[in-house]
């Protein structure tokens, strides 16, 4: 396929490699980016646009992604698909998709799970909002990328399954940080700890495969000094784009609003920028009252 690749940094850039690499003819933009291998770079979003079966974007929130729908879609071809990969507000989702129907253009909201390893091992999973003849035409591309899709319905229905399972990860990784930290402090091993709720009803995919403590378990980012595989900073953004979305349509969500609280702090106003969000361990771990 011919394919525009708007976004190309940590995630775009590998997703848009392994597009070329399978033999596609991929033409990306980016504001400061580099051209991945294989990628032939484009004066600007319009021109990666020009005669594409499939225009994928990847950017950084909703505010981006409207106004670059507003340059790409008057250049693209009746019946090409605008896919976005990027995680952005429910509203701007739909938004998208109903201004690119108005010019008779298939646009699906597509955002990943599998962070910075995933776009490069090509295995990641797309989370769809939109029209199912639309994901037929792009699921080839898909199986390049990742390793599943699933399908969540009409449009905007993507970002919602996004950031549901982000506010579950949030909180899922809050409470398993309060649990070392409170461990810790009554004397419990980590490993014992680990080895009890690894095999019972603590289980959790952010103590068994992501887990905080370093040296238990199996490798996370933990054990790398917390160097990010997802930064403390894209979840607070997801945890946000979370409790707008519940204010939207009346959610009652106190459980995921105290986590955001707790991340947002640790970003804002201590040590957590730049740090992997699993890195809250090292405040929960800290003599203080929450």
């Amino acid at each position: 396929m011919r394919i525009g690749f708007i976004g190309l940094g940590n995630m775009g850039g590998p997703m848009a490699a392994n597009l070329a690499a399978a033999g596609h003819d991929v033409r990306g933009h980016d504001t400061a980016a580099p051209m991945p291998d294989g990628v032939n770079a484009a004066d600007s979003a319009a021109d990666a646009a020009m005669q594409a079966d499939v225009v994928i974007t990847m950017l950084p929130d909703g505010a981006v992604l409207r106004a670059v729908a507003d340059q790409v879609l008057p250049a693209m071809t009746p019946g090409a698909v605008l896919l976005d990969c990027s995680t952005v507000d429910v509203d701007s989702a739909r938004a998208v998709a109903a201004q690119a129907a108005d010019r008779e253009v298939h646009a699906l909201d597509a955002p990943v799970s599998g962070g910075v390893v995933g776009a490069t091992a090509g295995t990641l999973t797309f989370m769809v909002g939109g029209r199912a003849e639309a994901l037929v035409t792009v699921q080839p591309l898909l199986d390049v990328m990742g390793g599943r899709t699933v399908h969540c319905g009409p449009a905007g229905n993507g970002q919602a399954a996004k950031i549901c399972n982000n506010m579950i990860l949030g909180a899922t990784m809050a409470v398993t940080c309060e649990a070392f930290a409170l461990a810790d402090k009554l004397g419990l091993d980590r490993q014992a700890m680990y080895d009890v709720a690894s095999t019972s009803s603590g289980q959790s995919w952010s103590l068994t495969t992501y887990c905080p403590a370093p040296g238990i378990g199996p490798q996370s980012p933990a054990d790398n000094d917390y160097k990010p595989g997802f930064a403390a900073e894209l979840m607070v953004k997801d945890m946000r784009l979370a409790m707008q979305a519940a204010d939207a349509v009346d959610a009652a969500t106190p459980v995921g609003a105290e986590a955001l609280r707790q991340y947002a702090e640790f970003v804002e106003t201590e040590d957590g920028r730049g740090r992997d969000f699993s890195a809250l361990l090292l405040r929960s771990s800290r003599d203080r009252r929450h």
